[in-house]
């Protein structure tokens, strides 16, 4: 495991875990929500983020947690292992909202400068519809392009802690 991505819904813990697998395997992590969002929440732009994932791809090792859809497919060509996180989404739901109470008007360290928590209904309703609109496209796009990666399931804490346990 060299080249790593981490996906799933918000909410799910991909963050953590890319920082705790780049921890573990001296791998650099990057957090495609940094990329992406720009001060104030300001989307980048797809035709600004693709140069940027390129750089980061083009590396020998990393971890690079986000689903991004439109830059999975060269992600993936560079990856060996794809690990998803696969929460039900109330647990997502209610991971992402205890976040955001947490935090309340503050950043993140896995989301760009100058944005801090926040949870707005276009947020709760990515997080709702995930598994029916964002999830199939995943799973088609690594069935297409990722014959080659290895793909690890998690499904709960536990499992993910094993599964850090194991490397």
């Amino acid at each position: 495991m060299q080249r790593i991505l981490v996906i799933g819904c918000s909410g799910g813990g991909k963050s953590t875990l890319a920082r705790a697998l780049g921890a573990k395997l001296g791998l650099p992590v990057t957090h495609l929500d940094v990329l992406w969002w720009q001060p104030g929440w300001v989307p980048l732009g797809h035709e600004k983020l693709r140069p940027l994932v390129e750089k980061v791809v083009a590396e020998e090792g990393w971890v690079v947690d986000g689903n991004f859809s439109d830059t999975f497919p060269m992600r993936l060509a560079r990856a060996d292992t794809v690990i998803w996180i696969d929460r039900p989404r109330l647990v997502s739901f209610a991971r992402a909202f205890g976040r955001f109470l947490k935090l309340r008007g503050q950043p993140r360290e896995d989301v760009g400068e100058g944005c801090p928590e926040k949870f707005d209904l276009e947020f709760a309703r990515y997080i709702w519809t995930y598994n029916r609109e964002v999830a199939p496209r995943m799973a088609a796009m690594l069935r297409e392009h990722g014959s080659h990666v290895e793909v690890v399931r998690l499904r709960n804490d536990a499992e993910i802690a094993d599964f850090l346990n194991q490397r």
